[in-house]
């Protein structure tokens, strides 16, 4: 079955990938956007829309609003609730549609989502995925390049 959404706990993954944004807070919004950017790209070369979701009382004081589209939905929690919460809850309405993938290193969010028949992955396995992803899109993308600028020549 394929992936109907990917569902991403976003402090979690930025905590586990300290080559996104290097020297930068886990929690700054530029950490946040470096995490979704990368992320956009990612739901674009495997063509699964993603959610990330950000624990915190709402966005940030400042935050733009995120523009979400049918690749990529950001997600802050509401006062008095977490990222975690957001997640079963998303997880446990969306199984019933099809297959769900959680990205977190929280051990018992793993197994609360993957007990409501959503699969479940470390943020470390994720992270090989995207980079694996980004460079066989990146090498498709050059070898299509390359094709059309010779064919673009030769015509």
């Amino acid at each position: 079955m394929a992936l109907l959404r990917i569902l991403v706990d976003g402090y979690s993954l930025l905590h586990a990938w300290p080559d996104l944004a290097r020297g930068k807070a886990r929690h700054s919004a530029t950490a946040r956007d470096a995490l979704i950017l990368t992320l956009t790209r990612y739901g674009d070369a495997v063509d699964v829309p993603l959610t990330v979701f950000f624990d915190g009382g709402g966005a940030p004081k400042g935050t733009p609003a995120p523009d979400s589209n049918s690749v990529m939905e950001v997600i802050y929690s509401p006062k008095g609730k977490t990222a975690d919460d957001l997640i079963e809850r998303v997880a446990c309405r969306i199984v019933q549609h099809g297959e769900a993938l959680v990205v977190t290193n929280d051990h018992a969010e793993r197994d609360t989502v993957i007990a409501f028949g959503c699969r479940a992955t470390s943020c470390e396995e994720f992270i090989l995925d995207v980079n694996a992803a980004l460079r066989e899109f990146s090498d498709s993308l050059e070898r299509h390049n390359r094709r059309e600028r010779n064919r673009y020549r030769s015509g």
